[in-house]
């Protein structure tokens, strides 16, 4: 049985979604964030539970640091520690960078990359007393190679990858890992929103010639979550099809 406890963040749909299930496989327990979409985050838990494992469904908004408090608070007192952290909670304000309002800036930012500051600030607290933990934060390749249209995404993803080596760096002698996971096109609500012309464009650059699946990134959170992982920190582990070599 795997008796670890897991906090994921936005955990109502797809790439959280499947990362709950994944992580509570077969006895794990999982403390399943959402902001808005409780009957998704209860279905979330459900499949959870599903899989042989325990879940309990919070609302809490990450972006703001009190709520992010309560939820690692939720997390102890439901389970008496925490053992994995996935930040995976994010949101996009698409636009062109001189339509950009100063909000989808802001939101995207405020959601994105400081609601991952402030929960690994409040999980590494528990993590450091019992040295040991695993914090896996969810960026994206436009992190790493920008995107048109998404100058707020892709500054708060490659914030989060500086985030990752900076915290990786500071928490390891606590044998606590930090390490981030990049998907590329992955289906998913927010990439159907995309539409035909740019689906198409985008599947064109992407050599295993087909999207990404939730689970396709959920197992590589599992590996990272997994003892398996425990010499690896500070990397961040693109799952993209070889859209970017």
């Amino acid at each position: 049985m795997d008796t670890r406890v897991s906090i994921v963040t936005g955990a109502s749909r797809g790439i959280g979604r499947a990362i709950a299930v994944s992580l509570g496989a077969n006895g794990g327990r999982v403390v399943v964030n959402y902001q808005g979409r409780q009957d998704a985050a209860q279905e979330t838990a459900r499949l959870v539970e599903e899989a042989g494992g325990q879940a309990i469904v919070e609302q809490a908004d990450v972006s703001q640091a009190e709520d992010a408090a309560r939820l690692v608070e939720t997390a102890l007192g439901a389970f008496g520690k925490i053992d994995v952290l996935v930040n995976n909670a994010g949101i996009a304000r698409d636009g062109l960078l001189l339509r950009m309002k100063d909000a989808d800036w802001n939101d995207v930012l405020n959601t994105n990359l400081r609601g991952a500051f402030y929960m690994i600030r409040q999980a590494s607290r528990s993590m450091m007393k019992q040295r040991h933990g695993r914090i896996i934060n969810i960026t994206s390749v436009v992190g790493q190679i920008g995107n048109p249209g998404q100058v707020n995404y892709s500054s708060a993803k490659a914030g989060m990858i500086g985030l990752t080596k900076s915290v990786a760096k500071e928490l390891a002698a606590r044998n606590i890992t930090v390490n981030a996971v990049a998907p590329g096109y992955i289906s998913t609500d927010m990439t159907e929103a995309l539409g035909d012309e740019a689906t198409t464009q985008m599947l064109s650059s992407i050599p295993l010639g087909r999207p990404g699946t939730p689970t396709d990134v959920a197992e590589v959170v599992a590996f990272l979550a997994s003892d398996a992982a425990r010499y690896m920190t500070g990397q961040v582990l693109n799952v993209d099809g070889g859209m970017v070599m």
